[in-house]
């Protein structure tokens, strides 16, 4: 499967994430993100969007807020603790939207996800 992976701030592209993701098969598609202009990744990802046709986008921290911008069509959205307050931008999520965060997320409370939940008018599984 083809997977845009979006990573977080003061990241880069090649971490254990999306390393992971293309031990496990899948083609990987990750972007050198710049963390100084938000705007100039979004306009990368959605690039690199139209150019790979992803079945999947996911979006680390930084890279979730980021996926949350792009019109990302039919492919799934993965947020992994996605810092989308932080850039306060994109207020929903699409249906179907997968959002995984943990509790014990020190960078990126766990109230932000929750608060994304309600926004979307999601409810909360466990």
């Amino acid at each position: 499967m083809r997977i845009l992976f979006l990573h977080g701030w003061q990241s880069v592209p090649g971490g254990e994430k999306p390393t992971f993701l293309a031990w496990r098969g899948h083609e990987v598609i990750n972007p050198k993100l710049p963390d100084d202009s938000f705007a100039d990744a979004v306009r990368i990802a959605k690039a690199e969007f139209d150019k790979c046709r992803p079945k999947v986008v996911v979006g680390s921290s930084r890279g979730g807020a980021l996926a949350m911008n792009i019109d990302s069509g039919q492919a799934r959205l993965v947020l992994l603790c996605a810092a989308w307050k932080k850039w306060e931008t994109a207020k929903k999520v699409k249906p179907g939207t997968v959002i995984l965060h943990s509790r014990a997320d020190d960078v990126c409370r766990s109230p932000t996800a929750r608060s994304c939940f309600a926004t979307a008018g999601f409810r909360r599984q466990r």
